[in-house]
């Protein structure tokens, strides 16, 4: 077991060293539109960067497994692709579909090389201006692709940022993301809004860059921008927060060349905080990390150390870094001048002297200057004379004039006052010399700010009539596809108009249907619950009057009696689920009940029933039951209470040729004197079995279109006797 672990682990060493070594990649871009090597693409692996391939279309790039190689066109989307092994690259690309204005004919004096006025642009954007702007002017004159356009104005942004021009660079920066939004754009613009201290803008950008689809290196780029925003705000803990966070890409995927320069920034945030414990101990780091790099970058990390050390007063620190980075100068200077020896041929105007802060003169000088402040004023003379010494021979009057007066401060300081007076007057020969040279240096930059203006005007004015003129070329274009465009909505409009109303209709007619339905279904429930509240009332009658014949002692009578009410009773329940029956059996439902009920009171009433002999019974349909409450309360509620015996007449007459009407008449004591009688709980019972009879016969009337119609009226004018008149139609 323990040996198993041992291999695995060694197995483990092993591939992590291989992902650590830095490989020599042969890469090739494959345009799979046209069936060809793509020569001009931007080929990136972290901040190594290849702009042109060989004559075999082979990039040779360097990096690492697990890196992110990123390839960039203005003619293709950027690709992003992780390096697995040390094979050659193969990178497969699809042409992006040009503008619409490219459909059209071009009329042009001159086929125009983009790539090459583009390439043309950027070797002069920091030699010679005006030429650069030149070879932009040229290339916004073409008709170029949208992607294309807004490479242009990309470019056209990289070269003012290089001048400092930055609200024209920021102005370029956003035509171009209008145009064509890339991600590399956006991280220069965040970049240019920085430096010219839009601090708010930048932070805004590199938030929204967080949002995008980044390789690890541009990951890294945003915190790292996004940290400095924050660091110039004097936002300490997210300054802090952010380098952090591109720390941890940078280490996780191993960009090797970040890491030591996000050590000194976060040490240089510790010790703005006044925490130099920490800073110490994340500066010590950057040097360890440092030495692994190469010589270029590694110089860049030793002058963030040095100037770390002087901010925290670490001096003797300072002189030691220092020192190592003017012998490094120093050799890389000999080196050029062997270099120069060798060529046969050096562009004009080609400088191999270091830039910023990587000169002989400038290290000597801040070397002295560390003396000073450390009060070693003897070796303080010996760097600042060689400062002098070197800015003299390379016309540096501005590191020789710091040089100079520095020089008689220290001897002013020591009491050589004469050296001091001397040197003193060296330093006011030089500043008179640099006085001039910056006359000329500001007339300088005010001819070059307003050439640059009258560029700017001119680029400008080109954009507003190339977009006129793409929008004469393609508004014919545009009309015809408007009008096939209209043509169609149209169409789609009327038949979704009449397929809307074809929908509608048929919504309409089917919920329609279901109301008619639901509701026939309510008022079938709505009569059958009806029917069903007057049978039991129908019935307890009749049990009372059963009840009477056995209280006398009448079994003859309650026996024929029974016998007539079951033949009834039979009949009622055959009928109760029936909306209609004939009008003949309705007729002998009612001759039975009469009769029952003539047995109960013969003594109160006598009663006839006479039918009109013309009429044909069989084409008359009734609810059933429904005149059976009317004849029982002109018996209950008007005869009974009479005092002699009264009459009960029910007639069946021809009223028109397709409705008969039944009239049933009493001679009781009528309905006033009937209401005066009784108690409250038969008012209530009565209320209840009209209404129910009213509710009925609405219902039906509503189900079979006026079908029944019940009159109800007095027949003397003091009141007494009832008539009522109820019309059957068909």
């Amino acid at each position: 077991m323990v040996l198993l672990s041992f291999f695995v682990s060694k197995a483990q060493n092993k591939h992590s060293i291989e992902n650590e070594k830095v490989l020599d990649l042969k890469v090739r871009v494959y345009d799979e539109t046209n069936k060809q090597f793509i020569k001009d693409a931007q080929v990136s692996v972290n901040s190594f960067v290849v702009n042109k391939s060989n004559t075999n279309g082979v990039y040779n790039v360097k990096g690492r497994i697990d890196d992110e190689l990123v390839v960039r066109h203005p003619d293709i989307e950027t690709i992003y692709h992780v390096i697995s092994s040390k094979e050659d690259i193969k990178v497969l690309v699809k042409g992006i579909s040009k503008s619409k204005t490219s459909l059209f004919k071009k009329t042009r004096k001159r086929e125009i090389n983009y790539l090459q006025l583009v390439d043309s642009a950027k070797f002069y954007k920091e030699k010679d201006i005006e030429k650069s702007l030149n070879f932009i002017e040229r290339l916004l004159e073409s008709e170029q692709s949208q992607n294309r356009n807004a490479n242009t104005y990309k470019v056209l942004a990289d070269i003012y940022l290089h001048w400092k021009q930055y609200d024209i660079a920021i102005s370029n920066y956003k035509i171009s993301l209008r145009i064509y939004e890339k991600v590399e754009t956006m991280i220069q613009l965040a970049k240019a809004q920085y430096l010219a201290k839009e601090y708010e803008d930048s932070e805004l950008t590199y938030s929204e860059l967080k949002t995008r689809n980044l390789s690890n290196y541009e990951r890294v780029q945003v915190f790292q921008g996004l940290a400095d925003v924050f660091l110039s705000k004097k936002e300490y803990e997210k300054a802090k927060d952010s380098y952090e966070k591109g720390l941890e890409i940078a280490e996780t995927k191993s960009i090797k060349e970040e890491i030591p320069d996000l050590n000194a920034k976060i040490a240089s945030v510790y010790a703005k905080e006044g925490n130099l414990v920490k800073a110490n101990t994340a500066i010590n780091k950057t040097l360890k990390q440092a030495s692994e790099l190469d010589e270029k970058p590694y110089l860049k990390v030793q002058q963030e150390v040095a100037d770390f050390y002087n901010q925290t007063e670490q001096y003797d620190n300072e002189i030691k870094v220092r020192k190592e980075i003017l012998e490094n100068v120093d050799k890389n200077a000999r080196n050029s001048v062997k270099r120069k020896e060798n060529l046969s041929k050096l562009d004009e105007g080609e400088s191999e002297e270091p830039r910023d802060s990587l000169t002989s003169q400038k290290m000597n000088y801040k070397i002295g200057n560390a003396y000073v402040l450390k009060e070693n004023y003897p070796e303080a003379i010996g760097y600042l004379k060689k400062s002098i010494k070197e800015a003299d021979k390379k016309e540096d009057l501005e590191v020789k004039k710091h040089a100079t007066r520095k020089l008689s401060e220290v001897y002013a300081t020591m009491g050589s006052y004469f050296e001091a007076l001397r040197t003193y007057r060296d330093f006011v020969e030089v500043v008179d010399t640099l006085y001039l040279k910056k006359e000329q240096e500001i007339y300088q930059i005010q001819r070059l700010s307003k050439k640059i203006t009258e560029n700017q005007s001119r680029i400008a004015i080109l954009e507003k009539d190339k977009e006129l003129s793409e929008s004469k070329l393609s508004l014919a274009y545009k009309e015809n596809e408007l009008s096939v465009e209209r043509d169609v909505l149209q169409q789609v409009i009327i038949y979704s108009l009449l397929l809307g109303l074809v929908l509608m209709s048929l919504l309409s007619y089917y919920s329609y249907r279901a109301n008619q339905k639901q509701k026939l279904a309510n008022n079938l429930l709505a009569l059958k619950s009806m029917r069903s509240q007057m049978n039991p009332h129908f019935i307890f009658n009749a049990l009372n009057s059963v009840n009477s014949f056995i209280a006398v002692n009448d079994e003859r009578n309650a026996n024929r009696y029974l016998s007539e009410f079951s033949v009834l009773m039979r009949s009622v329940l055959e009928n109760s689920d029936e909306d209609f029956i004939p009008f003949t059996k309705e007729i002998e439902l009612l001759e039975l009940y009469v009769k029952l009920e003539h047995n109960r009171f013969q003594d109160k009433f006598d009663y006839d029933i006479n039918v009109d002999n013309s009429i044909e019974l069989d084409e008359y349909k009734i609810p059933p039951m429904l005149l059976q409450p009317y004849i029982e309360n002109a018996i209950w509620h008007g005869l009974r209470y009479k005092k002699e015996k009264g009459s009960l007449s029910i007639s069946i007459e021809k009223e028109t040729k397709e409705s008969i009407k039944i009239i049933i008449q009493d001679n009781g004591i009528g309905r006033k004197k009937s209401m005066e009688m009784k108690t409250k709980n038969q008012l209530k019972q009565k209320s209840k079995g009209m209404s129910t009879i009213k509710n009925r016969i609405a219902i039906l009337n509503d189900m079979y279109q006026d079908k029944v119609a019940v009159q109800i009226s007095d027949v003397l004018e003091n009141g007494s006797g009832t008539k009522v008149e109820v019309t059957l139609k068909k």
